[in-house]
């Protein structure tokens, strides 16, 4: 059984083969022996599968590092055999208290009452029909029924074979306490099986062991934990005992400490300035190693939930690297080891994706603000997008939506009382853009966008309401002289609706492009993007690329449908799903509209794209870099639109895409093959398919003309309460930008 069950992990990354990664960058590394930072999968690839399961470990070996450490959390059974279990407890991952529904017990831990199903109150045979779970409710429980049992030590050495074998014995006083010796299993187990190193967060216990075990093949780790937390052996605080590093020289060669004690972070979860411990530990002839570490839960907000970028400043910021890292998603630092370290940012790109904004880096300003404009650009996107709305005095500009409220702190002004409904939009209590004068607007201030508040994860909180609006004729400028960006995406949807209006949207596009001198370059490569097939056809007779968006999910597309597109458009963007379909957070499959819409020669653009963790499918290991490697390299699509422009920046710059045959860790993820293990009563609910797009959905009448309408004038009691534009509000686009550099600046800089 457990064979074919390592099989079938090989199959899961599509690409099977037995050959090592083609090795770690050689570049000498600040680690305290030059070699690259190890990567410890805890309890094996948990982040996904149950915590210390063999699928988990086998997984965590799969998508690694040719040398990656599987960490084994050890548990004392009541006959004194070692099983591999997270927790003290058995209940929290496992369903023991199913099969013992009426043993639940109380113990003294650290001093602790502490109740629950222990595993000191039972035989290893006993625990023959206990299954593991999920034990982190955030994390999908879709694997639980998947009859994992709990493995002993001895099982993990003969099932997974790992290549490296760390042993954390984090209770050794608890069991001691109750007549079982932690150190004479230990003693025993290391004269049959090969042991790399054995931590734990007990003075004592290490000391026992010192003199019994050959420093050369097994290393003592001392394990910190929170400063304020009592060690029982010396009854002082790791705190107190992180100041005497030569004390712990004395008996350990290495520490395991929290990330926290390496990069500190306030309490609005915003780095502060790295500690020296790294360079401390170095210095005594320590290694150091950092826990904690997982791709789903949120961290400093410097890092834009791009777990990459938290561990590059971890072992490639140009001060230090610590010595290996505690994961429980390893296939992201094994890749940000071998393919993202010791990059420059000014190194070409590896391949040709084009990088979109959407509404600049709207991840980590306002957007369609002057700081995410230049955020966007700093970071390093190809393509600046303005989604175009019209101002009361016909004044165009940039911002996300047409409703203020949307996007704006109108909400919160004076002008709350002109609210309405727009049936047309299916906007009910709406402040539209149209309402107000660009001066009016201005007046206003931006609102960050958190597209996934419900999971309470927010977007650089301390920038909530920075930047400055910018009219669309100060974004083409900016653009234009940008030099390490190579064009713009305008936007233009209800174009219909503004006609009636009396605004012509598509002719004050083509006006602020004729006056910021695009209409006579080559230099710029200009985007004009809509839903709207009818849009699109008003710049026919421009030298512009014309983008195609189908807004739905969509699962096939006729050949009428892209001959239809072909004489109005000559890209096309999709959404992420219409690419890779998705059930329940899973992939089901992937559709073949990117090749039908390539053979007819037409580019493809795959939006959304965020870093949030929860906006990815689980297939992708909540991590965006391997999330967008499948759609390039996988799907084979032109070019993305993301919040995060730098995130994708940086992948098409690593090194693992020029690779001759990928490493497991940055291998292709096969749709649906995740469901293989997952019991039937678990699988995801099948949902009906998306549509397939006619060319019905494509056809539209033409615009109608744009509506001759008197401006008529405000409610007195609404002029007399709008605020007036700030004093010195420039509309000198050099100046709007410039202002903002040195925040901006500020912001890149964590390292």
């Amino acid at each position: 059984m457990w064979n074919l069950r390592s099989l079938s992990w090989s199959f899961v990354l599509l690409t099977c083969f037995s050959v090592a990664a083609q090795g770690v960058n050689r570049t000498k590394w600040l680690t305290l022996n030059g070699n690259a930072p190890l990567v410890i999968a805890r309890g094996g690839f948990s982040g996904l599968l149950p915590d210390s399961s063999y699928d988990a470990y086998i997984m965590g070996l799969e998508t690694s590092l040719p040398n990656a450490i599987i960490w084994c959390d050890v548990q004392l059974t009541k006959d004194g055999v070692g099983i591999c279990f997270p927790d003290l407890k058995l209940d929290n991952a496992s369903d023991i208290d199913f099969y013992f529904k009426n043993k639940k017990s109380k113990y003294l831990v650290n001093g602790v009452p502490t109740q629950g199903w222990f595993s000191i109150d039972y035989n290893l045979k006993d625990l023959v029909h206990v299954t593991l779970k999920q034990g982190v409710y955030s994390r999908t429980q879709r694997f639980d029924g998947s009859q994992q049992s709990i493995l002993t030590v001895q099982d993990v050495v003969n099932q997974v074979k790992p290549p490296g074998f760390w042993l954390n014995i984090q209770h050794d006083n608890f069991f001691s306490q109750h007549n079982l010796s932690m150190k004479s299993y230990i003693i025993s187990l290391t004269r049959g099986v090969l042991i790399n190193y054995i931590s734990s967060p007990e003075v004592n216990f290490l000391r026992s062991i010192l003199s019994r075990l050959n420093p050369r093949v097994t290393k003592l780790v001392f394990r910190f934990l929170g400063q304020d937390d009592v060690e029982p052996s010396t009854n002082q605080t790791y705190g107190s005992l992180l100041k005497n590093l030569t004390f712990i020289k004395t008996f350990a060669s290495g520490i395991l400490v929290p990330k926290s004690y390496i990069w500190p972070v306030d309490n609005s979860l915003y780095l502060q300035p790295y500690t020296s411990l790294v360079l401390d530990a170095h210095k005594e002839g320590l290694q150091i190693f950092a826990s904690e570490f997982a791709n789903d839960v949120p961290f400093a907000y410097n890092y834009s939930y791009d777990p990459t970028s938290e561990y590059l400043s971890f072992v490639d910021n140009g001060n230090f690297s610590v010595d290996g890292v505690l994961s429980d998603f390893p296939v992201t630092p094994s890749a940000t080891i071998d393919c993202f370290t010791h990059l420059d940012k000014n190194d070409k790109p590896q391949e040709k994706l084009l990088v979109i904004t959407s509404e600049g880096a709207s991840g980590d300003y306002p957007g369609c603000t002057d700081l995410a404009y230049t955020k966007a650009a700093s970071d390093g996107a190809d393509v600046l997008d303005c989604p175009v709305q019209m101002a009361k005095d016909g004044i165009p500009f940039c911002l996300g939506s047409i409703n203020l409220i949307d996007k704006t702190t109108v909400f919160r002004s004076p002008f709350i009382n002109i609210a309405s409904t727009v049936p047309e939009l299916n906007i009910t209590n709406g402040i539209f853009t149209f309402n107000l004068t660009w001066d009016e607007i201005k007046s206003l201030k931006p609102e960050i966008t958190n597209p996934w508040l419900e999971f309470r994860l927010y977007r650089n909180p301390k920038a909530r309401n920075e930047g400055n609006f910018v009219s669309l004729m100060e974004f083409l400028t900016y653009a234009k002289n940008a030099t390490t960006v190579s064009g713009v995406m305008i936007s233009i949807e209800n174009a219909a609706y503004l006609a009636n209006q009396g605004f012509g949207v598509t002719d004050a596009v083509l006006e602020a492009l004729r006056n910021a001198g695009y209409n006579n370059q080559t230099a710029k490569k200009v985007m004009i993007q809509s839903k709207d097939s009818s849009v699109l056809k008003e710049f026919k007779k421009n030298r512009y690329e014309l983008v195609y968006r189908v807004a739905d999910d969509i699962s096939d597309i006729e050949s009428s449908t892209i001959s239809e597109i072909r004489s109005f458009a000559s890209s096309v963007i999709l959404t992420k799903k219409s690419v890779f379909p998705s059930e329940s957070q899973f992939l089901v499959g992937k559709t073949n509209v990117v090749e039908k819409l390539h053979s007819s020669n037409l580019s493809v653009y795959v939006q959304h794209f965020n870093n949030e963790f929860v906006s990815q499918p689980w297939d992708f290991f909540s991590d965006s870099s391997v999330e967008i490697n499948n759609y390039f390299v996988g799907a084979g699509i032109d070019g993305i639109i993301t919040d995060f422009p730098r995130t994708a920046a940086r992948y098409r710059r690593n090194r693992c895409l020029h690779y001759k045959v990928p490493p497991m860790y940055f291998s292709l993820v096969s749709p649906g093959v995740l469901q293989q293990f997952m019991s039937r009563q678990s699988l995801p609910p099948a949902e009906a398919p998306s549509p397939i797009l006619t060319e019905s959905d494509v056809v539209e009448p033409p615009l109608p003309p744009v509506a001759k309408i008197t401006p008529t004038a405000r409610n007195e009691s609404t002029a007399s309460a709008a605020p007036t534009s700030p004093t010195g509000q420039s509309s000198v686009v050099a100046g709007v930008f410039t202002s903002c550099l040195t925040i901006l600046l500020a912001d890149l800089v964590i390292f």
